[in-house]
């Protein structure tokens, strides 16, 4: 065997081992740049379990609609309701568009009663009637959407079960809204236990 084929029999393992080095160390680079991609997905992650938090418990839509009506833009009122049973009256929740462009609304709007002049809230929130429609009501500037709001009477439970006291009105949140209105109707006795529920509220129509 001569001496330039003896080298080159010589050289290949050491070039097969460099090779191989090589090819490890890139494997090695490949793994420590895929580690700072899973920050974002954690990042993400984070950000979505912040973004799911509930909203108050008087809201009756977790996420607003297109066009929704800004609370800004409402007002509200009573209404005259479809009279009442033995033991409760119904009246109607009244929304007022007071913005100059029409904006939409779709849904259960919380209610509750409040007093102590100081916007507290006396009580449990309205329970929904799923039974009612509750079709997209689109409110031209001055146009109204209203709710059906059955109110027992507080007098009809004993008052060491409901601690009754007078009411200044009802807090409302518009459907999809975290934002609420006052409306003023101090006419009504409330139940400030958790144990009773006097208020029942029914979708959002047009009038």
């Amino acid at each position: 065997m001569s001496d330039s084929t003896r080298r080159s029999v010589i050289a290949r393992p050491a070039l097969a081992l460099a090779l191989a080095a090589a090819f490890a160390l890139g494997l090695a680079g490949c793994s420590a740049g895929a580690s700072p991609s899973a920050s974002p997905a954690s990042a993400d992650s984070t950000s979505g379990t912040d973004s799911a938090s509930p909203r108050p418990t008087a809201t009756s839509t977790s996420e607003p609609i297109q066009g929704q009506c800004a609370t800004s833009s409402l007002s509200g009122s009573i209404g005259q309701g479809g009279g009442g049973a033995a033991g409760s009256v119904e009246v109607t929740i009244v929304l007022t568009n007071t913005g100059s462009t029409q904006c939409s609304l779709q849904g259960w709007p919380g209610v509750s009663f409040v007093g102590d002049g100081n916007g507290t809230q006396l009580g449990n929130a309205a329970q929904f009637d799923r039974t009612t429609p509750h079709d997209t009501v689109v409110l031209q500037p001055g146009g109204t959407a209203q709710a059906p709001l059955k109110i027992t009477q507080a007098v009809n439970y004993p008052d060491a079960d409901c601690k009754p006291k007078p009411a200044d009105g009802f807090r409302v949140y518009p459907p999809g809204s975290t934002e609420s209105l006052f409306v003023k109707a101090d006419n009504y006795t409330a139940c400030t236990t958790t144990t009773v529920n006097l208020l029942t509220v029914g979708a959002l129509a047009a009038p």
